[in-house]
């Protein structure tokens, strides 16, 4: 297995301009990481490229990691139809890769009687988006299931199937098997400018040009400007942040589903929901700004937030909070992707991915690929990658220190170096000499859930470090 993976200097001659690669995939979010990995799949040359550091260092890493069923979505839309396949291909793969995933289903919980009265509606909807599992049911059976919610819920809409899924290990096995299959991922490798002609695109990147004869933008925030390059002006992306906090892993039995709100004229609104690693989360808000790298919380964010999150567990607001963070969605003013092939190009743009994404990304992906196909690529027939196993953060399931028989074979999983999350030696170590290393310290808290915890790494943090410094070149 060769494994070409850089991240720093220029690129070579075997990987820039004097190598034309077949496709090369710009944005190493979920999506382009499924990209590349459906790519893999083929007899091809392949790039991935990434301006960060790490694979899913953008909107991938900061959303509230639910793996939708797709009832919601618009009735007939693209995303209606990729998110429904994605929720079969993603909750189908995370088994096989060991990606923790809990089913613990949704409730939109209506609050007054015109909540109430929009619940039949939004059960037809999910019907017309071909879901048939959701049902109304009444305050009492609601305050059985959810005793913690405060006072005055009349009803809710269940959704069993809905779940939460690491929004970090997903797109790391994406770029580890395309990776391992012969994908060259190039980090730290932003892209300046595009030129194009009969041949393909020459991209001029931070770290010299590359040249591939078709190119997918799947470049999230910042896909629009991609495009730009391209000639086009299509659409425009408005950066939508989304605060969250994160409560202790001690407040985690006050609920036991996603709970919703039921959508308004505003938007969906802030939900409580669990996740895989065993907290509670609470937001988001919905902000339109200018500034795309405004990942700030603010005063105001979390104080909305507290407010909301009072109405719906009050128990809630005495928990303690482990952090706070945001993300930013890539809005465009249409409530659809932004999916468009142009043949004459060699290109295909991938825009205006929201919260939806990380269900839809595999779907996404197969979807590039036709679209690709009708842009003259020729890529044979796809073959199966070789599978592998992600290494599971999810507290619901077998971690290495507690298992016996893990640790018997190798005591470094039973060493424990950050003990609010429970993370061992072993775990540390296999991150940083992975396919994909992490290059900072939060792609391996992304790895490991190291200074992930309580303390915030207070701890841990000189050990972490230690560890981290010693296994960098």
């Amino acid at each position: 297995m060769t494994v070409t993976l850089t991240t720093a200097g220029p690129l070579t001659p075997d990987q820039g301009a004097e190598h034309t690669y077949d496709v090369t995939v710009v944005g190493a979010g979920v999506v382009g990481a499924a990209t590349a990995r459906e790519l893999a799949r083929h007899d091809l040359r392949t790039a991935l490229i990434d301006a960060a550091d790490d694979i899913g260092n953008g909107t991938s890493k900061a959303n509230t990691a639910i793996l939708h069923t797709g009832f919601d979505a618009v009735p007939g839309s693209l995303e209606a139809r990729l998110v429904r396949e994605g929720h079969e291909l993603l909750s189908a793969y995370a088994a096989e890769a060991g990606i923790p995933v809990e089913r613990v289903g949704a409730l939109l919980v209506a609050w007054d009687e015109e909540q109430l009265a929009a619940l039949p509606g939004l059960r037809a909807k999910a019907e017309r988006n071909g879901y048939h599992a959701s049902r109304i049911i009444g305050a009492g059976e609601l305050r059985e299931r959810e005793p913690h919610l405060g006072p005055g819920a009349l009803g809710a809409l269940e959704v069993p199937d809905e779940s939460v899924i690491c929004p970090w290990t997903t797109p790391l096995a994406f770029a580890t098997q395309a990776v391992r299959a012969g994908v060259h991922l190039h980090l730290n490798c932003r892209v300046e400018g595009v030129d194009s002609d009969s041949g393909g695109h020459v991209l001029t990147t931070s770290r010299g040009p590359l040249r591939t004869r078709h190119l997918v933008n799947a470049a999230g925030l910042h896909a629009d400007e991609i495009d730009r390059l391209l000639g086009h002006d299509v659409f425009t992306v408005t950066p939508r942040r989304g605060q969250l906090i994160v409560f202790d892993t001690l407040a985690r039995g006050l609920v036991g589903h996603i709970l919703l709100p039921v959508p308004g004229p505003a938007g969906k609104g802030v939900l409580v929901a669990p996740t895989v690693f065993g907290n509670l989360l609470l937001g988001p808000t919905a902000e339109e700004l200018d500034d795309k790298t405004a990942t700030g919380s603010t005063a105001e964010g979390l104080r909305l937030l507290r407010e909301k999150g009072r109405r719906i567990v009050p128990a809630l607001l005495d928990e303690e909070v482990t952090a706070v963070y945001a993300g930013l969605r890539a809005a465009t003013g249409q409530e659809d992707y932004r999916i468009q092939e142009y043949p004459g190009l060699r290109y295909v743009a991938v825009g205006g991915i929201r919260s939806t994404g990380l269900t839809a990304s595999m779907a996404i992906a197969r979807h590039v690929m036709g679209l690709l196909r009708a842009t003259g690529l020729e890529a044979g027939e796809p073959r199966e990658l070789p599978p592998l196993t992600m290494p599971n953060l999810g507290e619901a399931f077998l971690r290495p220190y507690r298992s016996a028989g893990l640790i018997a074979r190798d005591p470094a999983y039973g060493t424990i170096v950050c003990h609010c999350e429970q993370v061992t030696l072993g775990e540390i170590r296999d991150a940083l000499s992975a396919t994909i290393p992490p290059h900072s310290l939060d792609g391996l808290r992304r790895r490991t859930r190291a200074r992930g915890g309580r303390c915030q790494g207070f701890h841990c943090g000189a050990d972490v470090r230690a560890l981290f410094e010693g296994a960098r070149p």
